[in-house]
């Protein structure tokens, strides 16, 4: 805990600095969660087919979704997502000529959850 998996665009590949965006979500959440630096986990998924509205061509998406332990407030779990939010932006470098869909969402892992490190 927490479990956090982003799922991004291929084509924003070099655009996306993804090991710095993982240190500084870490960061965060250690700092705004309470969390254990060495609890947090990031995975990385590439989106190959991305199609917002119609289009097929000229978005691209970063949707960022963190698991944590149930006990966080309202309040915690907001300012998560802005600051997670905050971070893709400086994360992200722009490309020209598409649009950038970000989003973030903190939800409770459910009571079945476990794991173990060996």
């Amino acid at each position: 805990m927490p479990q956090i998996t982003v799922d991004y665009s291929a084509s924003l590949g070099d655009a996306f600095d993804r090991q710095g965006f993982a240190v500084a979500l870490h960061t965060m959440v250690v700092e705004t969660a309470a969390a254990k630096p060495e609890a947090c986990k990031c995975r990385f998924r590439v989106v190959h087919d991305i199609v917002v509205g119609a289009d097929t061509a000229g978005h691209e998406l970063v949707h960022v979704t963190l698991a944590l332990l149930p006990g966080r407030s309202a309040e915690v779990k907001t300012a998560l997502t802005s600051r997670t939010l905050e971070l893709v932006r400086a994360h992200v470098k722009p490309i020209e000529g598409a649009a950038l869909h970000a989003s973030a969402e903190v939800r409770d892992l459910e009571p079945s959850y476990e794991k173990f490190v060996d």
